[in-house]
């Protein structure tokens, strides 16, 4: 009987290539499995190419609500913008992927596990420690930092020589690298490689842009519960469809796309073009319910750690110890965050309209500047006094 190793499989070329790889160089079975976390997933498509290759065993397994509830919106409750501005769209992807990919790796008794990250890439160190946590007895097999295919030009050959589909872009060009999933879309490689060359309009996959957006706003309210949004506009929903919807309101608006060039883990910069349409969504509300629902020493307290917190996940540390940790520094009142805010969107911008909580977090007798008896001014001296000293 042939060892068995499961493999991270796209559909694309890359990991087409690598399946054909993986049989001629370990005379082993491959088992394609694919996490459907709501990227544009044509499972036909990669079923008839697993099969072409000649894989028997294919498995597609639907984790879009997980994705969401618990992935998303922990990361979401802690704020998490790596490097001030990235959304983890990609990073917090990987953890859930390799968790999965180990389970199925156990359930067929496979030997090894295996995916498509490049050697220079973050993803490689994602998919890898998700492995190690999960499957520390399992093999890692990463075709990208051992086979003898050295450039595109080496892996378009490759594929011609087995008649393994080569994929154009709209253009009729070898595409962008491209990562989708329900959270965001990430495109990078070719022109955008140069940093002074501006992204072109026709990469952009789920925003309109700014000129082209909807000229009359759009409004949504999002409830939440325990600090996670359980609908909108007051109608409960599912996380992958709560976000669904956030997505199309925020894209037709212009909402979304960040440009960056970021220090990616091993060390070198890179620039990726994001698009996250209902997670900018996400953070812009959370941040305006916690502002009505928790104390000041709460919220400065989760503010001083994200930026711990968004580098352990862009590193791929999210089964790590200290991120568990910080976790439970997050979701210490998350109890207290209950309630509704409504955004306005118009023309790439998110604004609050109003916030609705129970909470007596915010008062609106003390902040009043009508006189009243709820906020003893004469402290205020005592106060000013104190802090003057720390300036000696």
């Amino acid at each position: 009987m042939k060892k068995k190793v499961v493999l991270a499989y796209s559909g694309g070329l890359d990991t087409s290539i690598i399946l054909k790889w993986l049989q001629e160089n370990y005379n082993a079975e491959v088992i394609a499995y694919t996490a459907d976390i709501g990227q544009n997933l044509d499972k036909k498509k990669i079923i008839n190419n697993a099969k072409n290759l000649g894989v028997k065993k294919i498995i597609i397994n639907d984790l879009k609500n997980i994705f969401v509830k618990d992935y998303v919106y922990p990361m979401i409750r802690g704020h998490a913008l790596y490097e001030g501005v990235y959304l983890l769209g990609t990073s917090i992807a990987r953890p859930l992927i390799a968790k999965d990919q180990i389970r199925v790796a156990k359930k067929f008794n496979a030997y090894a596990v295996s995916h498509g990250s490049t050697g220079k890439g973050n993803d490689q160190v994602r998919f890898e420690l998700g492995y190690h946590y999960f499957g520390p007895k399992i093999k890692i097999i990463a075709p990208w930092r051992i086979w003898n295919l050295k450039s595109r030009t080496d892996l378009i050959n490759y594929a011609k020589k087995y008649n393994i589909p080569i994929p154009k872009d709209k253009k009729g060009e070898s595409p962008f690298s491209i990562d989708d999933n329900l959270f965001h879309t990430s495109t990078e490689g070719k022109i955008l490689e140069n940093p002074e060359n501006s992204a072109p309009e026709f990469i952009f996959q789920r925003t309109t842009s700014i000129e082209k957006a909807a000229k009359k706003p759009s409004y949504v309210t999002i409830n939440y519960k325990n600090s996670d949004p359980i609908g909108l506009n007051g109608r409960k929903i599912s996380p992958d469809k709560l976000l669904e919807k956030l997505n199309q309101l925020a894209g037709k608006n212009g909402i979304g796309r960040v440009d960056l060039v970021e220090n990616r883990f091993i060390g070198i910069k890179s620039r990726g073009v994001y698009e996250t349409p209902g997670g900018s969504l996400l953070l812009v509300a959370h941040r305006a319910i916690e502002s009505v629902t928790l104390d000041k020493e709460t919220m400065h307290k989760k503010d001083a750690i994200m930026p711990r917190y968004a580098e352990l996940i862009y590193n791929g540390y999210w089964y790590s110890k200290e991120r568990f940790k910080l976790q439970k520094i997050i979701d210490q009142k998350r109890n207290k965050v209950n309630g509704s805010i409504k955004l306005k969107l118009y023309k790439g911008n998110i604004l609050i309209e109003s916030r609705q909580s129970s909470s007596k977090a915010y008062s609106v007798k003390k902040v009043s500047f009508e006189e009243n008896k709820t906020f003893n001014k004469s402290n205020v001296e005592r106060f000013i006094n104190k802090h003057k000293k720390k300036l000696r």
